[in-house]
Parts: C-alpha cells; sequence; structure tokens
C-alpha cells in the first residue's frame, strides 16, 4: 500500500488465540453477544500477529517483529523473516526496527538466542517502556534476557518524534507506559496510523466502553484509544491495529450514529 511517497505493507509471524473475557465491557454479561463473528467456536479470539514493513527514501523500516519462535496452544509463530524475505527484504536491509511497545508479541524477531536479528538496525522504542519492561527491579526475566542484547544499538525517545520521512512516533500511554502510535504521512496529504495494541481488536473501534485485560492504565489506555478513533473517524485517514485481521486497514466510519471499522 502507497501512502504518498511511503511504502507499508504487513509482515505476517502467526497466530494468537485468547479467551474473550480479555476484553470486555463492564456491565454486561456477555458482550459478544452483538458481535458473534469476531469468536470462535471455542470462545476464544483469534489474533494474527507480525509486523509492517515502511519503506521510506533510502530506510527499511520494520514497526513490530511478531511474536518469533513461540509455539504453544495459545501463540505460533515463526513466518516473520520469510514474510519479509517474500518483499525481497533480508534482515541485514533493515535500517530501523520501531517498537510500539515491548510485550512479547511485538519483540519475538529482535533477538534470537541472546543474537541480533537485524544486524545493521537502529532500534527504537519509548523510554518509558524500556524502563518498565528491562530496567524495573522486577522486571520479567524473560523480557531482559529477549531485550537486554539491544542495548548498544538502541536509540530510545521520550516524546513525540520523526522517525523518518513521513514517519512520527506518538506517545499513546495506557496500554503500556511507552505504548506508541506511529503516523505514517503522505506528501499528497493522506494519512495511515500504525496503532499497536491501542486497539486489539476492530470491536474496540466501535465500541467506546470496552477494557482489555492486558492494559496497564485501563483509563488511560480507553481514553487513548477513543481519541485515536474520534481523531480519524469519517476522515480518509486509514487505521490498523497489530493484531486486526490479515492487518488490514481500515477507516472508521459513521453508521447509525455509531462508530464502525471498515476494512478495505
Amino acid at each position: 500500500m502507497k501512502i504518498g511517497s511511503l511504502d507499508v505493507r504487513p509482515v505476517l509471524d502467526g497466530v494468537g488465540h485468547e479467551s474473550k473475557d480479555a476484553l470486555t465491557r463492564p456491565g454486561v454479561e456477555d458482550p459478544w453477544a452483538c458481535h458473534p463473528g469476531q469468536v470462535e467456536a471455542d470462545g476464544r479470539l483469534h489474533f494474527d500477529l507480525g509486523g509492517f514493513l515502511v519503506r521510506t527514501g533510502d530506510r527499511v523500516v520494520l514497526v513490530d517483529v511478531g511474536v518469533g519462535g513461540i509455539s504453544n496452544d495459545s501463540y505460533t509463530g515463526g513466518d516473520f523473516l520469510d514474510s519479509l524475505r517474500a518483499y525481497g527484504i533480508g534482515p541485514e536491509d533493515v535500517t530501523d526496527v520501531l517498537f510500539t511497545h515491548l510485550h512479547f508479541d511485538h519483540v519475538g524477531w529482535a533477538t534470537r538466542k541472546g543474537e541480533i536479528v537485524f544486524p545493521n538496525a537502529t532500534y527504537r522504542v519509548h523510554a518509558a517502556d524500556w524502563a518498565h519492561f528491562v530496567e524495573a527491579d522486577d522486571a520479567a526475566p524473560g523480557a531482559v534476557r529477549k531485550l537486554a542484547p539491544l542495548r548498544d544499538r538502541l536509540a530510545p525517545f521520550d516524546s513525540d518524534v520523526t522517525i523518518a520521512p513521513g514517519l512520527d512516533a506518538r506517545h499513546t500511554p495506557g496500554h503500556t507506559p511507552g505504548s506508541t502510535v506511529y503516523v505514517l504521512s503522505g506528501d499528497d496529504g493522506q494519512r495511515a496510523l500504525l496503532l499497536g495494541d491501542v486497539v486489539h481488536s476492530v470491536v474496540e473501534l466501535a465500541e467506546p466502553d470496552w477494557q482489555a485485560v492486558f492494559d496497564v492504565d485501563p483509563v488511560a489506555a480507553s481514553a487513548a484509544r477513543n481519541a485515536v478513533a474520534e481523531e480519524v473517524r469519517d476522515r480518509p485517514d486509514l487505521v490498523v491495529g497489530a493484531h486486526f485481521p490479515g492487518l488490514r486497514f481500515g477507516r472508521v466510519v459513521t453508521v447509525d450514529g455509531d462508530r464502525r471499522f471498515r476494512a478495505l
């Protein structure tokens, strides 16, 4: 897909499954009754896993890098590098790896067995997430082992910043302390927002009062989610969440007075 002169492509890695109770609507016994197509027969939610390839100028950028080699009853990855090679890109070609946040299913291919996977890349994340997941005294050992090898290649940011031509980072805390949305802006005025886990399911763009159990600060996460949805509502801006079906972009539109997500 083209956003002006920028090229953005989904890079699929695998699939994840979580209980439907991971996303809830306070005060409603069965909130999924209104969205039956979103729940699998076994009562779980399906989440696609991966990231995005963005090419701008001479930069080859990845936004999130999937779940990696994990394979269990809930998460299965392993396809990311093959998906990337299908676009003619090898690990050595990547100039920048950007993280929306540092949960395990977004950093899986950052390192493998202690070795950096994208050897020529600069790694970028909001400083608040690095502090929370790596530097904190109570940081999970698994996250520290996965991410610590990046220290010498890390370029953290602590405010909204332009990363590359047409590619800006916007701090949207709530899901995690450093949760970040990346905004792609074309020279023709078109925009696309890579939402990370500000939104897990397309339902959250339609329903203003849903909550995700994964959010560190549910109040801030809800505010961020709704602010983004209202910002792009009934505009040509494109949005995509990190776990949307097929990592497909769409638009937020108004139908009978309510917000709805319409995939392209």
